[in-house]
């Protein structure tokens, strides 16, 4: 015998709001299961003299709603495999598609196990609410759990109905949620036993007396309505998802790797996917730059997952620091300064920087990031010290210390001292940065393009060589120059004075 539950919604409260669909499965003779008797449509089935059992019983044993849910679920697929009907009715308020667990947990289990369940739905709480609140849904509206409510469902763009908010307790929950992105003083309203006819309540409040409110039970809705000003709507596809893939990646049944991970370990991955990026933006590729900067918004989202873990911080307190950051460092944009100039908005930046480290934080030296590449962080070393007046009064004091440095490199190279040779080079690299500060040229940028250039040129050779039969490491030194000058007459550079690997 075929086995079916039907599940069927008792609409908003208001016997007048049964629809007879709903009503004629009620009367039908099935044994009739309903997840709660606190509904005001209850008392109706009474009178009509609808017998019924209910599940309240389950709110009292049970710690959590998940495992009252699934208890509910249990229940019922135990029930109709043992009815001599082969069918029952399992009843729920408003609609049983609308913010109805029970109902989704049921469906999932029911099809696993090869029993038909059939939905007669009713009116539910959104078309209730809304229909007091006189608001049309089709400008937007977000349906949201109060009892599972969490900062990134709530998009101030849209208005909010936010159901379950069954006590004074939940109340206050749903509160602190909302504040974490709405003012305290945001109007929200409040509404109790929505589309019943001498119960209907409805007030306007701000939002941090919402759970002052004597009169909240299970009937009470919350809505927001959206905020019309200043806010740009949402991205299609919000960070949190992000989040959310990251966080089940190193939880316990995630990802062994990347629950091996730690801060330490993930260095190299973070090094390595800005490069990317960076290689990216030179080729000028624009899908691979996309996908590059993916990967680098996964590294900072991982760090901060960890974070996370440990409670230091979570990817709010991340976004939420930058953004003040700007705001603050921008005071020509958010604020009354004036800065006409990238000059004077870099020293209003530098001035800013200093006033928020304090006075015994201000360490020029000290204060550029020792993890930087060498080049990079010679040129900001070199330029802290100018800022103080420690430094050449032109180029000219720069060729001449970069000659010096050149005499003392060959005079370390001659001693045969590897030590000596060792902070001799450093010093004559360190020489060349500051000519390049001077002549206001990124050091990294231009030996990474002679690196390059370099590539392209030898690979050129590789390539000419394997199409005359050859090895690079079988031909004289002569054949190679000779294809090295080939290689950069092809790429547009005089070859004058060039030999070997000089570029």
């Amino acid at each position: 015998m075929k086995k079916v539950i039907q599940v069927v919604g008792l609409g908003p409260g208001a016997p007048e709001q049964l629809p007879l669909g709903v009503l004629k499965i009620l009367r039908s003779g099935a044994e009739v299961f309903l997840r709660t008797e606190k509904h005001p449509t209850v008392n109706f089935l009474r009178q009509e003299g609808i017998p019924f059992s209910t599940f309240d019983y389950l709110y009292e044993t049970k710690k959590t709603f998940e495992e009252i849910y699934s208890s509910i679920v249990s229940l019922l697929l135990e029930r109709v495999l043992v009815v001599s009907a082969g069918e029952i009715v399992y009843a729920v308020p408003g609609n049983p598609l609308v913010a109805e667990k029970s109902v989704e947990l049921l469906m999932q289990e029911a099809r696993r196990k090869k029993i038909e369940v059939f939905v007669t739905p009713a009116m539910g709480f959104v078309e209730a609410v809304c229909s007091a609140l006189k608001i049309d849904p089709i400008g937007g509206i977000k349906v949201l759990d109060g009892l599972a409510l969490k900062p990134q469902d709530l998009d101030p763009t849209s208005g909010l109905l936010i159901a379950q908010v069954y006590s004074r307790h939940v109340a206050s929950e749903v509160k602190l949620t909302l504040m974490e992105v709405f003012s305290d003083e945001c109007r929200i309203k409040v509404v109790k036993a929505a589309g019943i006819p001498g119960d209907e309540k409805i007030e306007e409040i701000p939002l941090y007396e919402l759970d002052r409110l004597p009169w909240i039970d299970y009937l009470t809705t919350v809505y927001v309505p959206p905020a019309r000003e200043k806010i740009k709507p949402r991205t299609v596809y919000p960070l949190d998802s992000l989040v959310e893939v990251m966080a089940r990646l190193r939880s316990e049944d995630g990802c062994p790797w990347d629950r091996a991970q730690t801060h330490e370990s993930l260095k190299r991955y973070l090094i390595e996917e800005t490069y990317e990026v960076i290689e990216a933006i030179e080729e000028e590729n624009m899908h691979k730059l996309c996908e590059e900067l993916g990967d680098l918004l996964l590294q900072i989202v991982f760090h901060t997952q960890l974070a996370t873990e440990r409670d230091f911080f979570d990817i709010n307190d991340v976004i939420r620091g930058i953004v003040a950051k700007m705001i603050r460092r921008h005071p020509h944009v958010f604020g009354d300064v004036k800065a006409d100039t990238p000059d004077e908005v870099r020293r209003n930046w530098e001035n800013i920087k200093q006033e928020e480290r304090g006075p015994e934080k201000n360490n020029f030296i000290l204060n550029v990031p020792r993890g930087l590449p060498a080049l990079i962080r010679a040129e900001k070393v070199q330029n802290k010290a100018a800022k103080v007046g420690f430094d050449w009064p032109d180029v000219e004091g720069v060729w001449k210390k970069i000659e010096e440095e050149i005499e003392e490199f060959k005079e370390a190279i001659n001693s045969g001292d590897r030590k000596k040779i060792y902070h001799e080079l450093g010093d004559l690299l360190f020489a060349v940065v500051n000519a390049a500060r001077f002549l206001a040229v990124d050091p990294e940028e231009a030996l990474h393009s002679t690196t390059k250039r370099f590539i392209q040129r030898f690979s050129y050779m590789e390539e000419q060589a394997r199409r005359r039969g050859k090895r690079l490491e079988n031909m004289t030194l002569e054949e190679m120059d000779a294809l090295w000058e080939e290689a950069k007459r092809n790429q547009g550079f005089s070859t004058k004075n060039s030999h070997k690997i000089l570029v």
